[in-house]
């Protein structure tokens, strides 16, 4: 499967990526990610047929400003 990637500051970002994915570009655990969707500090992602999380480029981007305000980055 071909997937675009994109570059933001510096990180390569791809078209959909899984929680695993977006955890270890910000820099935190996929447990911390879930746990902020739970108690609603993000949005939650769509679901691929599987049920699994799927972020795009628009969600990894407000899941990042989100990382970078609570952690002063």
């Amino acid at each position: 499967m071909i997937e675009e990637r994109l570059t933001q500051g510096g990180l390569e970002v791809k078209k959909r990526m899984t929680i695993t994915e977006v955890a270890d570009l910000i820099g935190i655990s996929p447990k911390t990610l879930a746990r902020w969707e739970k108690v609603g500090k993000i949005k939650k992602p769509k679901r691929d047929w599987r049920g699994w999380r799927v972020y795009d480029e628009t969600d990894f981007l407000h899941i990042k400003e989100f990382h970078e305000t609570v952690f002063e980055v």
